[in-house]
């Protein structure tokens, strides 16, 4: 469905993308992983045709993002970063106007965006710019699948939305790939990516891994622990000067330890923590989760933007 090849693009002196080559499945959820800066957001506007890359190709459901853009909107659905309707007009008009866009009425693909108007219908006369950020999120996916497109380019679409928000949104993604359409969506939520498919962890403008959530998990190579301590935050400085750690990081209730496979036992890294005067201490191994794998990776290519 989604066939990148070789993609490049810079600001300035900026890298945006390095030799970005991917491909998207028909009718996969697949998630972009990374943080602020990484690239995704130029991906997807470039993938929408909003963008030309520097170099390298692109293509969706065959058709060419650089020499096809009109083709390409047409079977595409788009939702950017940023809350990008009309907040002047009320919900009613921005779903009309979305619609008469793309040669078509609200009332001949209703049936495509019933499960989700009929959310916000109520508030129809209201103005969108007027509406809860879980309501505007709603429309802006009302809005971008309005013309019933094969694929949805979904850029950070729960940012800044409660829980209860992004819960029912993610079921709404289900529901719609259950309906065959192909879906690509970033997210700096952990819990959200482990829902994908298949995700791709993007760094620098470099895709680094491409697997599926499950599978990265299972594929964690380094000895991880689960750290229990009366005070959390003094463990953990005191945890890096564990020699070969390689990070340590807060979970909740306990601290995660990754050191370098069959290095250290639980009863060694005991051991050195009661040195450092560290008493009521619990360690246990553990497994990772996508979460555990996102921030060894972070650690492992972290370097300095110039």
């Amino acid at each position: 469905m989604i066939k990148i090849e070789n993609l490049k693009k810079s600001y300035s002196t900026t890298v945006a993308l390095d030799d970005v080559s991917l491909e998207v499945k028909r009718g996969e959820l697949f998630g972009l992983i990374g943080p602020d800066g990484a690239g995704k957001s130029t991906l997807m506007r470039i993938l929408m045709s909003l963008l030309l890359p520097d170099s390298g190709t692109a293509t969706l459901n065959g058709f060419d993002v650089t020499k096809q853009h009109k083709e390409v909107r047409h079977v595409t659905g788009y939702m950017p970063g940023r809350f990008s309707l009309y907040p002047d007009l009320t919900v009613e008009e921005n779903m009309d106007f979305f619609a008469t866009v793309f040669g078509t009425t609200v009332k001949a693909n209703y049936d495509m965006v019933k499960d989700i108007y009929q959310q916000i219908e109520p508030f129809k006369t209201r103005c969108a710019g007027k509406l809860s950020g879980g309501m505007k999120q709603k429309l802006a996916l009302s809005c971008a699948l309005i013309h019933k497109p094969l694929v949805l380019i979904l850029d950070e679409p729960t940012t800044g939305v409660d829980a209860v928000s992004r819960k029912e949104f993610w079921e709404m993604l289900k529901n719609l790939k259950a309906q065959g359409i192909t879906i690509v969506v970033s997210t700096p939520y952990m819990d959200e990516a482990s829902l994908c498919d298949r995700i791709a962890l993007i760094q620098q403008g470099k895709i680094f891994s491409v697997d599926t959530p499950q599978q990265m998990a299972a594929d964690f190579a380094e000895d991880l622990w689960a750290i229990r301590s009366p005070k959390l935050y003094p463990t953990a400085q005191k945890l890096h000067d564990l020699p070969e750690m390689i990070s340590v990081n807060s979970f909740g209730q306990e601290l995660h330890l990754v050191t370098p496979k069959g290095v250290y036992s639980a009863k060694e890294i005991s051991d050195f923590l009661t040195d450092k005067s560290e008493t009521e201490i619990q360690i246990q191994p553990t497994e990772a989760t996508i979460e555990d794998v996102f921030m060894l990776f972070m650690t492992q290519h972290h370097t300095t933007q110039p």
